[in-house]
Formats: C-alpha cells, sequence, structure tokens
C-alpha cells in the first residue's frame, strides 16, 4: 500500500527514443566507371605519340597491299599453312623460327619497360593507338571535352541525335576498315575487299571480318581504359620490371607541394605553395582518368599527356618546367640515376643471345624439305630380274619463292637402281609428290635391314643447296 507522500508526488513519464537497428551496407563489389571525357593537349610528347601512330597506322595499312615477286609481300596463309614474309616463306617445319621471333620481341619489350616504363602501352599499344583515333573522331563531330559533356547531359534532340550517330558510324566505319585489313594479313587482301564488298566472302572470312570490326567497336569505342585497367595482363606484372632507376612519368612532389590557386604576379613561396596550381588538367587530359600526383600506379600507360598539360601551365605561369616529367624514383630523390645496372644489362644479354640464334637459324635454313613415306603394305618384294625393291613415296617441299629443279639420289648401298623420276621441277613454295622405288642385288644386302641416305640437290650454278634424309631399304626373309 502507498503512503500518503507517494500518492501525492505526481508521476513523471520516462521518454522513450526510438532506436532503429541499421542493417549492414551491401558493399558494391563493381561500381561501373564513370565516363571520361579526355581533354585535348598540345605539347611535345603529343606531337611524337602522334607522329608514331600515324606512321604504324599508314604501316599496318599499307603493308597487305605492298608486291614482291608477283605475290603478296606478307601473308600469313593458315588454310595452306605457310607464311610468306617477302622473299622468305615459313611452313610448319619452320616454327623454330616464330618461337625465336616472339622471344625476342617479349625481351625487347621487358628490356624496354625496366628502361622506359611503359612507353609501349603509350605509344604503340594498338588500343591506345585505335582509342586516341576515336577520341579524335569525337573532338571533331561533338567537340571540346566539355561541349561532349555538355552534349550528353542534354535530352535527344536532333543536334544530339546526327551528332552521335554520324560518330557511331564513323567509328564502324574505320573498325570495318580494321576489320578487312587485318583478315587481308592472312587471307590475299584484294579478294577479301572485292568478295566483301560484293557480297562473295565464305561465311568464316565474313564472319571473322565483322568479329574484328565489332571487337575494335567496342574496344577503342566503349571499354577503352577498362581493356588497359581490368584486362590487359601487362599492367599487372610490370611492376615486376620496374626498379628505382626506371623513368616513368612522375609528380616531383617536393617542388609542387602544397598545391593551391595563386595569380602570376604572386609569389608562392610568400604563400607558403609550391608550384603545382591545381588545375587539375593533368587529371583531365589522362585517358585512364588518374591523378599522377597520387604517385606512381599500375593505371598509368605513360603516354605523357599530363607532361605536356603541366608544361603549358607552368609555362604560363612562368615557372620552370618539368614539375611533371618523365624521371625516376632516385631523381625525384636527390639520389644518382644508374642508367647502366645490372637488370637492364642481363636483358640486353639475353636479347643478344636471342637475335643470334634467331640469325643463326635463318642463316643455316635449307630453302628445300624432303619427306620420305614408305609402302606400308609391302615393305620388300622379288622383281622380275630378282633384285629386291622397295617402293616410296619422296615429297619435296620447295620452300623458296621461285620454280626450282632438284636432283635426287641415294647411297648407303652399292650398286642400286633408282626406278622414276631423278630430276624433278618443283613450284615455288609447293609439294611435289615423286612415287618411286629402289632395287638391289640381293648379294648387295648385308642383312635383312639397311641404312640408307636420300639426297636431294639444288641443280644450279649459282647455288650450293644440298639436304639428305636418311631411311631404311628391306629385304625379304
Amino acid at each position: 500500500m502507498k503512503s500518503q507522500k507517494e500518492q501525492n508526488t505526481p508521476s513523471v513519464q520516462i521518454p522513450i527514443k526510438n532506436i532503429k537497428i541499421h542493417q549492414p551496407r551491401q558493399v558494391e563489389q563493381y561500381k561501373p566507371r564513370d565516363q571520361i571525357y579526355v581533354r585535348k593537349v598540345t605539347g611535345f610528347f603529343q606531337a611524337l605519340r602522334q607522329k608514331m601512330n600515324f606512321f604504324f597506322l599508314a604501316l599496318f595499312a599499307l603493308l597487305p597491299w605492298l608486291q614482291y615477286n608477283d605475290h603478296q609481300a606478307i601473308l600469313f596463309d593458315i588454310a595452306e599453312q605457310r607464311f610468306t614474309l617477302w622473299g622468305l616463306t615459313l611452313w610448319p617445319q619452320d616454327l623454330t623460327l616464330l618461337a625465336w621471333l616472339f622471344i625476342l620481341s617479349a625481351f625487347l619489350l621487358f628490356f624496354i619497360t625496366t628502361f622506359l616504363g611503359r612507353v609501349w602501352c603509350g605509344y604503340l599499344c594498338p588500343q591506345t593507338v585505335w582509342t586516341f583515333i576515336f577520341i579524335w573522331f569525337e573532338e571533331k563531330i561533338e567537340g571540346s571535352a566539355n561541349q561532349r559533356k555538355k552534349l550528353d547531359s542534354q535530352k535527344l534532340d536532333f543536334n544530339k541525335f546526327w551528332r552521335k550517330a554520324f560518330k557511331h558510324s564513323c567509328w564502324m566505319f574505320f573498325s570495318l576498315l580494321t576489320g578487312l585489313t587485318f583478315v587481308g594479313y592472312f587471307v590475299p587482301v584484294q579478294d577479301v575487299f572485292i568478295d566483301f564488298f560484293t557480297f562473295n566472302s565464305s561465311f568464316a572470312i565474313a564472319a571473322t571480318i565483322w568479329f574484328f570490326a565489332l571487337c575494335t567497336y567496342g574496344n577503342a569505342g566503349w571499354m577503352r581504359e577498362i581493356m588497359c585497367l581490368h584486362m590487359c595482363p601487362y599492367a599487372r606484372f610490370q611492376s615486376a620490371m620496374f626498379d628505382k632507376d626506371t623513368y616513368t612519368v612522375s609528380y616531383d612532389a617536393n617542388r609542387g607541394e602544397s598545391r593551391g590557386a595563386r595569380s602570376r604576379k604572386q609569389n608562392p613561396a610568400d604563400l607558403g605553395l609550391g608550384d603545382c596550381i591545381d588545375c587539375n588538367l593533368c587529371v583531365q587530359v589522362c585517358p585512364t582518368g588518374i591523378d599522377i600526383r597520387n604517385g606512381l600506379q599500375y593505371e598509368c600507360i605513360n603516354c605523357g599527356a599530363c607532361v605536356d598539360a603541366c608544361d603549358g601551365v607552368m609555362d604560363r605561369m612562368k615557372y620552370e618546367k618539368g614539375l611533371i616529367r618523365y624521371t625516376t624514383e632516385h631523381e625525384l630523390a636527390g639520389k644518382k640515376v644508374h642508367l647502366i645496372r645490372s637488370k637492364l644489362i642481363g636483358y640486353a644479354v639475353v636479347l643478344l643471345i636471342m637475335t643470334s640464334l634467331l640469325v643463326l637459324e635463318i642463316v643455316n635454313r635449307v630453302p628445300v624439305s624432303l619427306d620420305i613415306i614408305r609402302d606400308r603394305t609391302e615393305l620388300a618384294k622379288e622383281n622380275f630380274n630378282g633384285e629386291i625393291e622397295n617402293v616410296y613415296t619422296l615429297k619435296i617441299l620447295n620452300k623458296s619463292q621461285s620454280d626450282n629443279r632438284y636432283r635426287l639420289s641415294v647411297q648407303g648401298i652399292e650398286n642400286t637402281k633408282w626406278h622414276g623420276e631423278q630430276e624433278v621441277t618443283v613450284k615455288a613454295a609447293s609439294v611435289y609428290t615423286l612415287p618411286m622405288s629402289i632395287s638391289v642385288d640381293p648379294f648387295e644386302l648385308k642383312g635383312y635391314m639397311s641404312d640408307i641416305t636420300f639426297v636431294i640437290e639444288l641443280v644450279s650454278e649459282e647455288d650450293e643447296v644440298k639436304l639428305s634424309h636418311e631411311s631404311r631399304f628391306f629385304n625379304k626373309r
């Protein structure tokens, strides 16, 4: 029972606060990228890149059309299983040459990367070249980076429609030319263009052309830096080749920090600022959208666009150029740069060895091949003269690009008789099949099986080409 005092005391209600239990937010595993509007920039490195891009793009477009000895100078004919490189024809038997060439190219890339960083990506990589070409179409049709951004934010009207339609048409047409030219390296290029535009191409060739055209359109038009950041393996293992003496595009933080805006007349030292005016142009011109001032990043392709942009700003501000430049970690730290170092020497030595082996392989290459196929139905038989006879099929491959006449003979057994042609003419880059047989008096044979050697020689007063191939001659049991 409550007391009188408790009954007279007014009751106080305790306020209740509703507490919401927040569920943990789901972290988005993949965030779609924001579109990068690359700003146009001029300067020494961009002029160099454009000239190199134009040269190698012209080389790519013109090489399939060049003729040599009345045939396409460069043709990788997969259907006929032969690769033609000017005066050199490679067959499946010569794949070691291609292996040496690929190994040499890989070590050359390693050597350049150790010395100059990812200059391959910034200046020669097809993905970069085609991306900048597509960006050029954008600039000519839709305007500058700010104009393109404004156009994309607008509602669809006639101006936006025709500009977008025209841009994508140019992209697709250029991609189609790329696909046609690429296939022209594997199929005679004249046939590729004529058959395609007259609708006479086979399904396989037409499908290949459109496949590469769509890949070019998608990679250079839509994916762009995604290819460099997420799909290219070179960006991932490049750090294994870098060292503190590798020349890469870098920001000089000691000179640039602290950042801040100022007028040209103000002395940055009086304001406690560095040379960087924080204009953000280095980010706006970057094709991968990174800020080089954040340090070395795997996304950087060493194209030098930020270098030219920053040098332009430094020139206008009357500051010394090179706030962003091609430099090394040692140079930025004020240490001595070692141009000649063990890793670079190692790559150079391997390059020299690989080059020597490739040259040696080419020099020692015999421009003829001989394959011997025995008659499997009957190893040996006795002919009407009482001689033991073996039947063979010789396949003579003329690897040269001129018609040649060859002389054939056999060694290893005395007094052998050759039944069949002993001098044959083989057309350039073709195979000649010669059925023939050899017979010998059984008294010349010393056992059930004898080793013999087929010899093929070039019938020419100028060149001395000789090749031998071992085989077996069987006696009747």
